[in-house]
């Protein structure tokens, strides 16, 4: 069952084309990795399909929804990790969370269940009253995972969800996403880590210029997924422009 299909998606700021005819689809059960370099539209591409900005052209669904027509809804479906999204500072991770669960019209048990459980597993129990400018942006980034996945969305759109965690959590994380995929949920991972999207991904889209310009399946085909990486992205973006010049956009 397709969970995210993308047809013809365009969007530009100004004389900047940062997706130009993107198409793709993610079925559930997928783990899907979309990997790409700096500017090459891959942020743009998660905003559009979670409500956050209209596109120019194309259509998207989300679970059968119109992200563009009810972006309401669509964020209501689904979970999201955005790749520097942070807590409130003035809220503690026990507080944060329950303003989520009640946003989610999750019941309290339910709620103080998901926190419970998010908290043994991912190492943050003894944080779970202390405010979020007093932790660590590691911290940060254990209880923003846990906000996506506290309503067990269907589809989730995950933006670099290892960044900031020590080896061991980010073990606990690959794992994780893989058992959630293969529940029968859509994963939908943006990163720029080759070797992760190689270990846990189903299948991975490269994106270059906007546009999705390959699709591997690891395991599954012979040439490495760093070469693939390589030749399909062109070498003036990818090698040959200045880093300070390399904005996501």
């Amino acid at each position: 069952m397709v969970a995210i299909r993308v047809d013809g998606l365009c969007k530009s700021y100004g004389a900047v084309r940062a997706v130009d005819g993107m198409d793709l689809t993610v079925d559930r059960g997928e783990l899907f990795g979309f990997l790409g370099p700096n500017g090459a539209g891959k942020t743009t591409t998660i905003r559009a399909l979670t409500g956050q900005v209209r596109p120019d052209a194309g259509t998207i669904r989300v679970l059968e929804t119109d992200p563009a027509v009810e972006p309401l809804e669509t964020r209501r479906q689904v979970g999201i990790l955005p790749e520097q999204g942070s807590p409130p500072s003035f809220l503690t991770p026990r507080e944060y969370l329950e303003f989520v669960g009640r946003i989610r019209d999750l019941d309290p048990d339910t709620v103080a269940e998901q926190i419970a459980l998010w908290a043994d597993r991912l190492g943050f129990q003894s944080k779970l009253e202390t405010l979020h400018t007093d932790l660590s942006r590691g911290q940060q980034q254990k209880v923003m995972i846990a906000q996506a996945f506290v309503h067990e969305p269907a589809v989730v759109f995950i933006d670099e969800p290892l960044a900031n965690l020590d080896p061991i959590v980010q073990e606990v994380v690959k794992r994780f996403l893989v058992a959630y995929a293969a529940e029968g949920n859509a994963v939908f991972v943006s990163t720029h880590n080759i070797d992760v999207a190689a270990e846990i991904c189903s299948r991975v889209g490269i994106v270059a210029d906007g546009r999705l310009v390959a699709e591997r399946t690891p395991g599954a085909d012979d040439e490495p997924l760093l070469e693939v990486f390589l030749d399909s992205v062109d070498d003036a973006d990818a090698r040959d422009v200045p880093a300070g010049d390399l904005i996501e956009r």
